[in-house]
C-alpha cells in the first residue's frame, strides 16, 4: 500500500495518550489525544473541573504527565530537565485571566521584566518592550503603572509581555474572563491578528459567544477526556452530530 506523504505544517504540541493522575487518584486528564499544527488557533473548552486547567498547566511544565507524551516544538516536557525549562518559557508566551503584572513596576517595566529573568542583554530588553506595547496598541502608556490602567488595558500589558521574546506558541488561560463583553472582543481581536501574524494560539475559554462568533478549531474537554474536536466549531453541537469531525 503506498501511503501519500503529509505536506501539511508540523504539530507544534502533540499529545499522546497522556493521563495525569493526581496522588489522591483524580484523573485529570484521562488518554488525552491532540495534535495541534503550526499556525493552528484552538479553543479549548468545557465546564469547570473538565481538566482544562491541567491541560494548560502541562504544556507550561508546571505539572507533569502520569503516563504518555506531550511534546512541544518537538520536545517531550515529560522528560525535559528543569535546565531546558528557560527555553520552554522563550518559545511559549503566556496569557492569563488575572494578569499577573507586578504593581509596583510600571507598563514598560512590567514587559521588560519578561526579558530580563531570561538574561536579555540590556540594551535591547527596552526597544523590544517598546516594540511589544506598540503592538497592542499601548505605546503612549508605558511610564503609567497598572492601578492606573483599565482591565482591557491590563490585560493588552499582559499579551505584550508575552509576546516581547517572540514565541511561536501563545497559551491563553481564560484571558477574556474577567473583562466586559466589549472589551473582551477587543482582546479577541488582538489574539486573532497575533494568530493572523503566523503565531499558534490555544486558548482555554468559557465565554460561549467568542467561540460561536469567531467559528475556529474547538476542542472540548469533559471529565478529563476529548470529547469533541471540531475544525469550525462553536461551543455547544447537537448531540445527534459525530462527535470528531475531519480537520
Amino acid at each position: 500500500m503506498v501511503i501519500a506523504p503529509d505536506f501539511g505544517p508540523p504539530s507544534v504540541i502533540s499529545f499522546e495518550h497522556v493521563w495525569k493522575t493526581y496522588p489522591n487518584g483524580t484523573d485529570a486528564l484521562r488518554d488525552v489525544c491532540l495534535s495541534v499544527p503550526a499556525g493552528d488557533f484552538v479553543f479549548l473548552v468545557g465546564p469547570s473541573g473538565a481538566g482544562k486547567s491541567t491541560l494548560v498547566r502541562l504544556l507550561i511544565r508546571e505539572e507533569r504527565p502520569t503516563r504518555g507524551s506531550l511534546v512541544v516544538h518537538g520536545h517531550d516536557l515529560g522528560t525535559m530537565g528543569r535546565r531546558r525549562l528557560p527555553w520552554l518559557r522563550r518559545t511559549v508566551g503566556l496569557v492569563f485571566q488575572d494578569f499577573k503584572l507586578l504593581p509596583r513596576l510600571t507598563v514598560l517595566e512590567n514587559v521588560m521584566f519578561a526579558l530580563r529573568v531570561l538574561g536579555r542583554p540590556g540594551r535591547a530588553v527596552e526597544r523590544h518592550a517598546r516594540e511589544a506595547l506598540e503592538t497592542v496598541g499601548l505605546g503612549g502608556m508605558a511610564r503609567q503603572y497598572p492601578c492606573e490602567l483599565s482591565g482591557g488595558e491590563q490585560q493588552r500589558v499582559a499579551i505584550a509581555r508575552a509576546l516581547v521574546h517572540r514565541p511561536r506558541l501563545i497559551v491563553a488561560d481564560e484571558p477574556t474572563g474577567n473583562l466586559d463583553p466589549v472589551t473582551a472582543w477587543e482582546i479577541m481581536q488582538l489574539l486573532l491578528a497575533i494568530n493572523a501574524d503566523g503565531a499558534t494560539v490555544l486558548m482555554a475559554t468559557h465565554n460561549r459567544d467568542i467561540v460561536d462568533l469567531v467559528r475556529r478549531r474547538v476542542v472540548a474537554i469533559e471529565r478529563g477526556t476529548v470529547v469533541r474536536d471540531d475544525r469550525s466549531g462553536t461551543y455547544h453541537v447537537d448531540l445527534a452530530e459525530p462527535a470528531v469531525r475531519a480537520r
